[in-house]
């Protein structure tokens, strides 16, 4: 959320993440353009009209993606806000992915937050939170050296709270988001391994583990979404997982600073809970519709004054 000069830019990335850490698609370099879009004390917020599947069913609802840069301390792995500290701060494009929809009588708020190292080949750390009127559930995944730490809790008796390593030669389904607003170059295509998405796993009661998945970059043909401006072209990265009946499309635009125009993901809702199987076999699509974009520091818009933003961004809820 800094204004920085290519030089202090550069410093800041001269510092990595652990060494020892699996190398994954490089990023592109940091350009002139990149840094007057990324580093002028703005994130870009963009509102999305979402139908998400859940109990066998469709449900209307609203998503919302943040997406800014900040300082963070990769070995701490949290956002550096100043003061002395031993290690070098780098800077990270963070997205925070949020939704909310209602399943009949009560609704459901999630939260994923993605920190990816702009220079750097590996995402440090995602956060998921899912909220519902049963309980919550809590996932976090830190880059370890060649391992991804997983913390998970869970009000579900058979997920409870849990701790493992997973391998990070498998990329995160969760960093394809923000590699792609670095650079769609560095998205894996082909036959390759990723680590499910953690709000789909939640969702689906599914364990985090590394999976065969083939993944595509083509051009969108498609009417389900328009490009920011008219005419642009629009491109659509889709991931088909080899197992579990799931396909994830995200679409985007062409030209930089490559808007997220939508996303599609496809699966049944078929879940094990126990001895229980619940949830249909029937495939429905989750479906995230770009309505509109703001650029802001959103982090000082904090007085009643500042809720006209919220109309002008078009978000719903708490009287906004």
């Amino acid at each position: 959320m800094l204004r920085l000069s290519i030089a202090v830019l550069a410093s800041l990335l001269a510092c990595s993440s652990p060494s020892s850490a699996p190398q994954g698609p490089a990023l592109p370099p940091v350009t002139p353009e990149f840094q007057r879009y990324w580093y002028a004390g703005q994130a870009e917020l963009s509102r999305y009209q979402l139908t998400q599947s859940r109990y066998g069913a469709l449900h209307p609802g609203e998503a919302v993606l943040v997406f800014v840069t900040e300082d963070f301390l990769p070995r701490q792995q949290v956002k550096f806000e100043g003061g002395k500290t031993p290690e070098k701060s780098l800077s990270v494009l963070k997205m925070n992915q949020l939704r909310r929809f209602a399943t009949g009588l009560y609704d459901y708020s999630l939260n994923t937050s993605v920190f990816t190292p702009v220079a750097e080949p590996r995402t440090l750390k995602v956060v998921t939170t899912v909220q519902d009127w049963c309980g919550q559930t809590f996932s976090q995944l830190n880059l370890r050296g060649r391992q991804y730490h997983l913390e998970s809790r869970s009000y579900f008796q058979q997920e409870a709270d849990q701790e493992q390593d997973l391998p990070a030669d498998a990329l995160l389904e969760d960093e394809l988001w923000t590699r792609l607003r670095l650079g769609p170059s560095s998205l894996p295509t082909g036959q390759i391994r990723l680590i499910p998405g953690t709000v789909a796993s939640r969702l689906r009661h599914r364990p985090l583990r590394p999976e065969e998945a083939t993944a595509s970059l083509t051009p969108y043909a498609g009417r389900e979404f328009q490009p920011s401006q008219p005419g642009a072209p629009l491109q659509a990265y889709t991931v088909r997982y080899a197992t579990g009946n799931r396909t994830l499309t995200i679409v985007f635009e062409t030209a930089f600073p490559r808007l997220i125009a939508g996303w599609e993901d496809s699966y049944d809702s078929q879940m094990q809970l126990g001895d229980q199987t619940m949830g249909s076999s029937e495939v429905l699509t989750t479906r995230a519709v770009r309505t509109r974009t703001l650029r802001s520091d959103y982090w000082q818009r904090h007085t009643p004054a500042d809720s006209t933003l919220r109309r002008q961004l078009g978000v719903t809820g708490f009287g906004g």
